[in-house]
């Protein structure tokens, strides 16, 4: 019940902390004679690894991959897949002279009221540090997914006060923002130029959409697809809302233009965004969420230590400036992680996949 599980069918686990000696997870239920190689786990790795660009965290992680289990001669068995990423760039110092004061919109005094004793060095396991293996995991059941033609792509539609115009997936795989309107590309370098020289943060709106999902996957009532998706989307750091569908304008609309009619040839809108009841319904599946700004900044705050003293907080270290960035490979992970997971639990209740429609074809 320690709730370092996720999944059902598809089940991941992970272990470590920010400063530990390791980071690492356990895969169960993947199936059989799925190939995948270390360069297939690197590959989403590489997209999330600190120290890449100058706009994102300086700590120089390679985090490189080790499968301990699970896999022979390249394909998997069917039993746990084990695998470890080894920590090689922690400054624990760094953290010294703030270990019995809590920063502000931290874990550190939530952890700290927990349990009672907690690993202080760069938040330990309330690091973002951890969604490492995630997308180790993610990437696995991305490589089955893809075999049947389903795909999960992420994007950035908004940082601070500057918002893309257009969405284009092309333009957010190749910008360090993964940016999705390479217009405001010179806007984000002037603010993150001057983000980075006051040591502070904005936050971000993140957009993730899934092409091709099979017909119904999800349960119609606790595990409905979009409550999952909701979850795995607000277990990732600093994540403070979620939405699915069209949420931008439907408070200014009647029941009567917002439903999805529906012809013999489909649907003729997708404001439901691809779910239905809980149930996936064949169309493009849409959600957005909101990352807050970055707590880890070197403004001096106001807060309390372990006596209850009242201090004055300045966070040194190496922090991103905006974490909405690197969360781009963690959301599209954590998707590819729900629908593998309901893809396997429908294929045991219903059958193989079914792209049945009652829509003409």
């Amino acid at each position: 019940m320690s709730g370092n599980t996720f999944g059902k069918l598809f089940q991941v686990t992970t272990y470590g902390e920010s400063h530990g000696k390791a980071l690492g997870c356990i895969i169960d239920g993947c199936p059989p004679q799925l190939e995948i190689s270390t360069d297939d786990i690197q590959s989403e790795l590489n997209l999330r690894k600190p120290g890449q660009s100058d706009v994102t965290t300086q700590r120089k992680e390679d985090d490189v991959v080790e499968i301990l289990s699970g896999v022979f001669e390249g394909k998997t068995l069917g039993t746990p897949i084990s695998l470890i990423i080894y920590n090689q760039d922690q400054r624990s110092k760094d953290y010294s002279n703030i270990k019995d004061v809590f920063r502000p919109n931290h874990a550190d005094i939530t952890y700290q009221a927990k349990y009672g004793h907690r690993d202080y060095r760069g938040g330990g396991r309330s690091s973002a540090r951890e969604t490492a293996m995630r997308v180790a995991a993610g990437s696995i059941a991305k490589k089955y997914l893809n075999l049947h033609d389903i795909h999960v792509d992420g994007y950035v539609s908004q940082i601070g006060s500057i918002s893309a115009d257009d969405i284009n997936l092309l333009n957010a795989k190749s910008n360090k923002y993964f940016f999705a309107d390479k217009s405001k590309l010179e806007d984000l370098d002037v603010m993150f130029a001057k983000l980075i020289e006051e040591g502070d943060s904005v936050g971000a709106k993140l957009g993730i959409r899934v092409t091709n999902c099979p017909i119904g996957l999800g349960e119609p009532v606790f595990d409905k697809f979009d409550a999952d998706l909701a979850k795995a989307i607000m277990s990732i750091n600093a994540v403070k809302s979620v939405s699915i569908g069209n949420t931008h304008n439907m408070l200014d609309l009647k029941g009567s233009e917002v439903r999805d009619e529906m012809t013999s040839d489909g649907f003729k809108s997708n404001n439901a965004g691809g779910i239905l009841g809980g149930i996936t319904n064949g169309d493009l599946i849409e959600l957005e969420f909101i990352i807050k700004p970055t707590s880890s900044i070197k403004p001096k705050g106001q807060t309390i230590n372990a006596a209850g003293k009242e201090v004055e907080v300045e966070v040194t270290g190496r922090h991103d400036p905006c974490v909405g960035i690197r969360a781009v490979p963690i959301a599209e992970a954590m998707v590819n992680l729900v629908v593998m997971d309901h893809l396997l639990r429908n294929e045991a209740q219903c059958g193989m996949i079914d792209q049945s429609s009652p829509f003409k074809k």
